[in-house]
């Protein structure tokens, strides 16, 4: 076969040749350039929680007077492109938009064939066959229709080179917004682009270390950002707000959407908070590069010597989520739960040593051995927490406590009268500590009742939760016993 001038499209180089390369337009695209004499080029991002980003980004470009066609490369390719807001910062008035397009059609080797879909490429395999002749169809399987009108069909598996005669316009390697722009004037220009964008998101991480008394504790707080957007973000002034923006789902948009643009009008501390609106706003204080696919840490808030404490709770009649009406059924309840849970309680307060605002977050908790070394002794989560809350941390099981919740009594007084007996043993298998284990008793059956009898003191904590908390000595067992009387409506 006779073979004409190619160009050798492996994948190792594929993204190394096409670096250079620019999408067919009615003019040469104006690319951005240095910020020279106008200065303060710069990107913010303003990350929210759920997920969200605001990206504002500013860029001089070099206009004509007239019409002027201008990309807007390395933006995320998670871009909402209907929030995209450009204005000319130099030239307000005289700069317009006419039109503006998000294009996301990026170079790899699928795009390439079907680009030469009906045209003629060549093929080598792992064997060093060539295949030359017209591409059919390249989706799974390569299709090739040679000259004396054979096909051929050669798996992706078995294709070891693929060689186009050119370089196809039309393709980009990064996305891409592009405008048509108008301006009255020429010269440079900086302009100002705002737009959201999803794959960009924070966290909080929170390390504690709680003292071997368990009566206090230090914390260090650490923002975490994950960035997965399509694009890096460098030297950028980086804010996060902590709080719940309500948002509405956003549609798929397609490729070749056109919009209209809207007209718009020295540190101390390594992470700076504030309040903004109904919610905390942190901004680190410095620049910082946030790369694509990468995790950032920086710490934003810590606290030593902060008040605390450890209680135990034994649940054993299981949650209780409401009245639905009145339960007769007599084993309802019983749950046969074992388990003392085991709990870290602080508060967030100036009283408490830490006076800061908390937001949503991951929680591990870590204590000194006699060693010294700091081990892991629970790991949770909490919920936006302000300055004077009360955060109360589930740690996992007591290992040496044991609760057991048994029925003594049920009976049926009348048609609309039950009552029912509970004995709850609590057993303490700890070498030398006296402990206080809290009891809530959830009295589910119906809103309308009436402790007759119990051999302790107990707590009224809601409408429906009655609480004991007795004192369970080392080695020892304690028994609660009540009497709860219920009477439904007829």
């Amino acid at each position: 076969m006779k073979k004409g001038k190619a160009v050798l499209m492996t994948s190792a180089l594929l993204a190394l040749v096409l670096l250079g390369l620019s999408f067919a337009g009615t003019s040469t695209p104006v690319q951005a350039q240095d910020a020279g004499e106008l200065g303060s080029d710069a990107v913010s991002l303003t990350v929210y929680n759920q997920g969200t980003a605001l990206v504002r980004d500013r860029r001089t470009f070099a206009l004509d007077s007239g019409l002027n066609t201008v990309d807007f490369t390395d933006v995320a390719s998670s871009i909402d492109a209907t929030s995209v807001n450009f204005t000319s910062l130099t030239d307000p008035q005289g700069t317009v938009v006419l039109e503006q397009n998000y294009i996301y059609d990026l170079v790899d080797s699928s795009a390439l064939l079907n680009r030469y879909l009906d045209q003629n490429i060549e093929i080598v395999t792992t064997d060093g066959t060539v295949y030359e002749g017209q591409l059919l169809s390249g989706r799974g399987e390569l299709i090739i229709r040679a000259e004396d009108g054979q096909v051929f069909v050669v798996r992706m598996n078995e294709v070891r080179d693929i060689r186009f005669p050119d370089l196809p316009g039309g393709l980009i390697t990064r996305p891409t917004l592009r405008w048509l722009l108008e301006s009255a004037t020429g010269g440079d220009q900086q302009v100002e682009l705002t737009y959201l964008t999803g794959g960009v998101s924070w966290t909080a991480d929170y390390n504690l270390l709680l003292a071997t008394d368990n009566q206090s504790l230090d914390l260090n707080g650490w923002i975490t950002l994950s960035n997965t957007s399509g694009t890096a973000y460098r030297d950028a002034q980086v804010k996060l707000v902590a709080g719940d923006v309500n948002r509405v789902p956003q549609p798929q948009v397609r490729s070749d959407m056109v919009m209209e643009a809207m007209a718009a009008p020295a540190p101390t501390q390594a992470v700076e908070q504030r309040e903004f609106y109904e919610y905390q706003l942190y901004e680190i204080a410095r620049p910082v590069t946030v790369g694509n696919n990468e995790t950032k840490q920086v710490e934003f808030v810590n606290g030593a010597n902060v008040a605390a404490n450890t209680f135990f709770v034994y649940e054993g009649g299981g949650p209780f989520y409401g009245y639905y009406g009145p339960i007769s059924d007599q084993y309802y309840g019983q749950m046969g739960i074992t388990d003392v849970q085991n709990y870290l309680e602080f508060s967030t307060g100036e009283d408490s040593g830490l006076d800061a605002d908390l937001p949503a977050g991951r929680v591990r908790v870590y204590q000194e051995d006699v060693d010294g070394a700091a081990l892991l002794i629970g790991e949770n989560s909490i919920d936006h927490t302000p300055s004077g809350e009360n955060i109360q941390i589930y740690l996992g099981n007591a290992f040496d406590l044991v609760g057991e919740r048994t029925q003594t009594n049920f009976q049926i007084i009348s048609r609309n009268v039950v009552e029912e007996t509970f004995e709850i043993r609590l057993r303490n298998r700890k070498d030398a500590d006296t402990v206080e284990i809290r009891v809530p008793e959830h009295l589910y059956r119906w809103s309308n009742w009436e402790i007759l009898n119990a051999n302790m003191e107990y707590t009224k904590v809601d409408a429906s939760t009655i609480e004991f908390r007795p004192q369970v000595e080392p080695g020892g067992e304690t028994v609660i016993t009540y009497t709860v009387r219920y009477t439904f409506p007829y």
